[in-house]
């Protein structure tokens, strides 16, 4: 099938978007891609909605702020559809399109996992199936829900020597433990960019701390350093998941722009090294997914501090600025043909387990 997978990440960068043709267990073909920026006025509205997620339960009316989000969400996925479809011609014939929407909070502990956006509106736009929810039957059976791309990443490298991490470092770091003849191990290793953009955005106006420079120009504070570090998720076995607002850059306050960069990048590094504890064997090489792979101050940390080969993902030929959206087309078509979605250790599912909820368009596309 041709699959056009979604993806908007805790960073708030934006949408990405990749056709992929699979019959859900290989990659037969890859198609275009497309990353559309999120307007600042919808990563506005996405903060304050994760805000106010972060007191919600269960029974309480839905805040405005979350239904306004929610808006600004599915019409940004609405535009960048088109504006896809309409100068990708290779896009043409997609037959389900595999949304995650936004994640605005995600507890798993507490049988809590939340997306806004709103998948039916995609599907009647398009006249196309829509997968959606992808996260909430593995919440509801146990599992953490996160991470769901593991299943992708052992499709994508089923040619490599193993074992090998596929490190995604988004707004919060996941890993994929990957090694021929054996069951993937996936889990969050902690926060990936959030910190350090949280940062760069309040001490500089950027969104992120580009090329590492703030950082570059800092010194780590080794007290701070390892006062984050005593933090007792670390210490819990795989698999687990975090909320993008689980860690706070609180310890490094009164540090300069400059040193409180350095200490965060070196926190994501210190994460990423505590993780490897929970591998079933040491890995060789990183592989390295997400925004963060384009930070040079973060991957020279990485690979000093593990001591193994950290690389961008395209060294293998993978195409890391998509990643995360072909796993969402991929992830849809399992879902269509009742394919797991997780396996226990992915996600600590009990089972290997399906999910995603089908939006069939309720009247024919403009």
């Amino acid at each position: 099938m041709k699959a056009l997978g979604l993806m908007s990440g805790t960073s708030l960068d934006g949408i990405d978007l990749a056709v992929i043709e699979t019959d859900g267990e290989r990659i037969e073909a890859l198609g275009p891609v497309l990353t559309v920026p999120h307007l600042p006025a919808t990563r506005a509205a996405c903060r304050e909605a994760s805000r106010l997620a972060a007191g919600w339960r269960p029974g309480n009316a839905v805040p405005d702020a979350v239904l306004d989000a929610a808006a600004r969400i599915t019409e940004a996925h609405r535009l960048a559809i088109h504006h896809f479809l309409r100068q990708e011609d290779e896009a043409a014939g997609v037959e389900v399109i595999g949304f995650h929407g936004q994640t605005i909070m995600h507890r798993p502990g507490e049988g809590l996992t939340w997306q806004i956006g709103d998948a039916q509106v995609l599907a009647d736009e398009f006249g196309i199936d829509v997968v959606g929810q992808m996260r909430l039957a593995d919440v509801r059976a146990g599992g953490q829900g996160a991470p769901l791309a593991p299943l992708y990443h052992r499709a994508l490298a089923s040619g490599l020597e193993g074992p090998v991490a596929v490190l995604n470092l988004g707004g919060v770091g996941n890993v994929t433990w990957i090694a021929p003849g054996a069951e993937p191990v996936a889990f969050d290793t902690g926060p990936g960019n959030a910190l350090i953009d949280d940062w760069a955005l309040q001490h500089t106006g950027a969104p992120v701390d580009r090329d590492g420079a703030l950082a570059g120009a800092g010194r780590i504070h080794h007290e701070v350093l390892a006062a984050m570090m005593d933090h007792p998720f670390f210490d819990e076995p795989a698999p687990k998941s975090l909320d993008r607002d689980d860690f706070s850059a609180a310890p490094a306050r009164g540090l300069s722009p400059e040193d409180g960069a350095a200490t965060l990048t070196a926190f994501t590094v210190e994460t990423v090294a505590a993780a490897g504890r929970h591998y079933p064997a040491p890995v060789t090489r990183v592989l390295v997914t997400g925004g963060g792979r384009l930070n040079p101050v973060l991957m020279a940390m990485l690979e000093k501090r593990l001591g193994v080969s950290v690389e961008p993902v395209e060294a293998v030929g993978w195409r890391g600025d998509s990643l995360e959206a072909e796993a969402f087309g991929f992830l849809a078509v399992r879902s269509l043909k009742g394919l797991p979605l997780s396996v226990p250790g992915t996600t600590g599912v009990p089972r290997p387990l399906t999910g995603g909820q089908l939006f069939r368009p309720r009247r024919m596309s403009r």
